[in-house]
């Protein structure tokens, strides 16, 4: 039997049971692939029955307000992938007939779709021959070819796809995909790979020279950066101040409690002075502080600090991305995980 034989026989026995594959059509496989970027099935998974039960398909999607979009994809991070899944909608809708492409060169010229998921939607929802491949993926081949090549350098691409494509099954390439995510995920995971188990085990030769632990090659990465962000609970007439963040950029469109990150020989009060100053126009009067917050972003970590604060006099003429907010109501606006977090806090009467 052929490698491809192997790897798609161990996946008929052991498939994930997971809800785009039940009924894979271009549009569920679409959107489970977009929210499967960079985030593991386990998290998605939740999200992405709520999302299709709030948007069961591309027209419906194509109408929503952005704010709704945003709303439904909370705590999944990333955001700019769900600005670009109703821009693609849209797009789908009023240039090409409500039909998504079915190949991925197609595909790929669509806003937020990558090579690799450009080939994972074509492959799995249209049964187009065309590779994909993912971290998961990289990490499976990198072993059995025991690459050396540093991950992700021109080498390791090149030779990655190469093999990739070489491999790959033409009678059923979404299968032959989804088993490599399926492997890559359950078996050839990064530490202590479950060597003993894998369905392509004979073909690894990262594996008969003992080396799969020691790949892929990785180039060390420079420290993650840390900031220190002051944030205020401002509060007047019974209602919170919140602050909607720029259209481009980190959480773009979300909402927040207004503040900043702390500049160097700077208390952490003055600091929440001058961003407020800054991204209100409001002076304030501190109170007590209402809680500290980390959080991991993709590239840097945070430590937020919140406090209880009041405007130093009465405000006049907020600025557009302004909102005075009762507690009640602050459920229904968009907010990234750490103003969430900050916002249940409230709501709960905690502080």
């Amino acid at each position: 039997m052929s490698f491809s034989d192997h790897l798609l026989n161990w996946y008929d026995d052991n498939a994930r049971v997971l809800p785009w594959r039940s009924a894979p059509t271009p549009y569920r496989v679409w959107v489970s692939e977009i929210m499967l970027q960079q985030t593991r099935v386990e998290t998605v998974l939740p999200y992405y029955e709520r999302f299709l039960m709030r948007f069961p398909d591309l027209e419906t999607l194509a109408q929503a307000e952005e704010g709704d979009i945003l709303k439904a994809w909370e705590g999944l991070g990333y955001y700019s992938r769900a600005r670009n899944l109703h821009k693609t909608a849209r797009k789908l809708v009023t240039e090409l007939g409500s039909q998504i492409p079915p190949t991925a060169a197609e595909l790929e010229r669509l806003p937020g779709i990558g090579r690799y998921t450009a080939a994972a939607i074509a492959s799995i929802a249209f049964g187009e021959p065309v590779a994909a491949t993912d971290g998961n993926i990289k990490r499976l081949y990198a072993r059995i070819l025991n690459l050396d090549a540093p991950y992700d350098s021109p080498l390791f691409e090149k030779t990655i796809n190469v093999y990739a494509q070489s491999v790959l099954s033409q009678e059923r390439p979404g299968d032959f995909t989804q088993a490599l995510m399926d492997l890559g995920a359950e078996i050839c995971t990064p530490l202590q790979p479950r060597c003993e188990a894998c369905p392509v085990g004979e073909y690894c030769l990262g594996f008969k020279l003992e080396k799969q632990n020691q790949l892929p090659v990785r180039v060390k990465k420079a420290p993650i950066p840390h900031y220190e962000v002051c944030v205020a609970v401002l509060e007047h007439n019974g209602k919170i101040l919140l602050r909607q963040r720029d259209a481009q950029g980190l959480l773009a469109g979300l909402w927040e409690f207004p503040g900043g990150k702390l500049e160097p020989n700077e208390s952490l009060e003055d600091c929440l002075k001058r961003e407020l100053l800054n991204k209100t126009g409001l002076a304030i009067s501190v109170g007590a502080k209402s809680g500290v917050y980390k959080h991991a972003y993709t590239h840097f970590k945070i430590t937020v600090h919140a406090w209880y604060a009041k405007p130093a006099r009465s405000p006049q003429n907020l600025r557009e991305n302004l909102r005075w907010v009762s507690p009640e109501e602050l459920p229904a606006y968009p907010m990234g995980k750490v103003a969430r977090r900050i916002s249940e806090k409230i709501q709960t009467k905690e502080v």
